[in-house]
């Protein structure tokens, strides 16, 4: 099943019909019932407005989780590019046939991480896991190997330097796969076209222009969420900038 939530211009165009819809709908409503007299224009008044609250506690609710998974993104990048450039060093406590073939296997694994980040079409990226996953392998045998053959505490701190890159990469993916629960986004949703019916059956007359304020204002709430949570769908990504630092500093010479 397709999550729309991963592609956040579609989300904000189904915000905006969608809530603009409800807003005409609370206001057709409004000349189907009775009108509000004063007393119950008061209480209704203040309903709304407790909805209203509500929603933007929400949306900043939300948000804060975003920009939280977004940030982690972020750290977990610098992790990794911090493993990968510190077992490349560490290489040097290999023997010198073992330390190149490591240090190759790292360039590889490095180029792999980068294309990580930076592809978008399913078919590359399982391309990519299939690759990571057997680099990940061949570079665990010759430090496992070595580590056997000659037991001492420098192929034990390349044999640790080598987990931490391993692990950095299921950190990273992990973090990927975190993203707000769909749950969230349902109740989200539905407070959001609640409010909206409550700002059409609670106008005085009808207007075009206020009846697209509220729709239009929380349809990009939910497209900068959406566009920031979304690892690979939206606008605002992480980029593998110290990944490809790295990178250039590792050319063989």
């Amino acid at each position: 099943m397709i999550n729309i939530m991963k592609f956040p211009l579609l989300v904000f165009v189904l915000s905006v019909v969608i809530l603009w819809l409800a807003v005409h709908t609370g206001d057709h409503f409004r000349k189907r019932l009775r009108p509000l007299d004063g007393d119950q224009r008061d209480d209704f008044s203040v309903v709304q407005a407790a909805a209203m609250t509500l929603l933007g506690l929400l949306i900043g609710f939300t948000f804060s989780m975003a920009v939280s998974r977004y940030d982690l993104r972020k750290n977990y990048e610098e992790a990794e590019a911090n493993a990968i450039g510190t077992e490349y060093v560490r290489a040097d406590l290999l023997p010198d046939a073992d330390a190149a073939k490591v240090r190759e296997l790292l360039r590889q694994y490095l180029n792999q991480r980068v294309l990580f980040y930076t592809s978008r079409g399913a078919e590359q990226l399982r391309k990519i896991d299939a690759q990571t996953s057997q680099l990940q392998s061949e570079m665990w045998s010759v430090v496992q190997a070595n580590g056997k053959l000659h037991p001492s505490p420098m192929t034990a701190l390349t044999v640790s330097g080598m987990n931490d890159v391993l692990n950095s990469q299921g950190y990273t993916q992990a973090a990927w796969w975190n993203c707000i629960p769909i749950a969230a986004w349902i109740l989200l949703a539905v407070i959001a076209i609640g409010c909206n019916l409550l700002i059409g059956y609670g106008a005085h007359r009808k207007s075009a222009l206020l009846f697209m304020v509220l729709p239009l204002a929380v349809s990009i709430s939910f497209f900068l969420i959406a566009d920031i949570d979304s690892p690979r769908g939206g606008v605002i990504r992480v980029r593998p900038e110290n990944l490809v630092s790295l990178s250039r500093s590792m050319l063989p010479n």
